[in-house]
């Protein structure tokens, strides 16, 4: 593979993840794709002109997540992004238990495997950087989308606190936490909702993810109103912010 870069994105069938990848190609990456569909990552493998591996793997079944590592890890992969994830509108209490505990699978179990294996290797030869797909609701609470918003803010924290430790241990190796707003994708239509907030674009966000995460950018939060959002937000009161939210989420939910 000589001195080309090659990175691994995880729910790169579509969204931003599938952004990320043509990009990325476009900076002369090989790629590593993963997705649950086979078909939509062939389709993508044709459009894209630099080297792409397809590993159709579902993430929310843990050996699989153990399995993709075993695959790869003996590839030089300079770049990992953890980006795949859905969410499940509805009141906690009558949403779908098995859906939600699918969702923990893929949004907090994958990424906590991936993110530690990865970073172990890297730590190891003192490169390499990791991309993990939060959302400007890692810093929320979220009625309406409870579990989505809890399970953002694990991977939010997480991402933040590994990079204070590597950090301290002056380490070459990087970590970046990507925070968008609401981004114009398959999840309201996956998670039985839509948002009647602007959305911005997922080619946009994914660019501006790529370009932030290789300035070595921990905390990534594309658009100056969501960033405005989060840092007005610090000062709301917490119930306040609470029926904000609510709101935007109930005007979001499908009836």
């Amino acid at each position: 593979m000589g001195d080309r870069m090659l990175a691994l994105v995880t729910g790169a069938s579509s969204g931003i993840g599938k952004e990320m990848a043509q990009y990325l190609s476009t900076l002369g990456y090989d790629l590593i794709l993963v997705a649950r569909r086979k078909e939509r990552l062939e389709e993508l493998q044709k459009q894209i002109k630099t080297k792409v591996t397809i590993i159709p793997c579902d993430l929310k079944e843990e050996q699989n997540c153990y399995q993709l590592y075993e695959k790869t890890k003996n590839l030089p992969i300079d770049l990992v992004i953890n980006n795949a994830g859905f969410g499940l509108f509805g009141v906690f209490e009558k949403t779908d238990l098995q859906t939600e505990l699918d969702m923990i699978n893929v949004n907090i179990k994958a990424y906590h495997i991936l993110t530690k294996l990865y970073l172990q290797d890297f730590i190891k030869k003192d490169h390499g950087r990791i991309l993990n797909v939060a959302s400007s609701a890692g810093f929320l609470a979220g009625p309406h989308l409870s579990t989505y918003y809890a399970t953002k803010n694990y991977v939010a924290k997480l991402s933040l606190a590994i990079y204070e430790e590597l950090r301290e241990q002056k380490s070459n190796v990087h970590i970046s936490v990507l925070c968008p707003g609401p981004v114009h994708t398959e999840f309201t239509k996956v998670a039985k909702g839509n948002f009647k907030i602007n959305e911005q674009s997922a080619q946009v966000v994914a660019k501006y993810a790529i370009d932030k995460t290789l300035q070595n950018k921990c905390l990534i939060i594309p658009g100056f109103l969501i960033k405005m959002g989060l840092f007005l937000n610090r000062f709301a009161p917490w119930k306040l912010s609470l029926k904000v939210i609510s709101k935007i989420q109930k005007r979001s939910e499908k009836k």
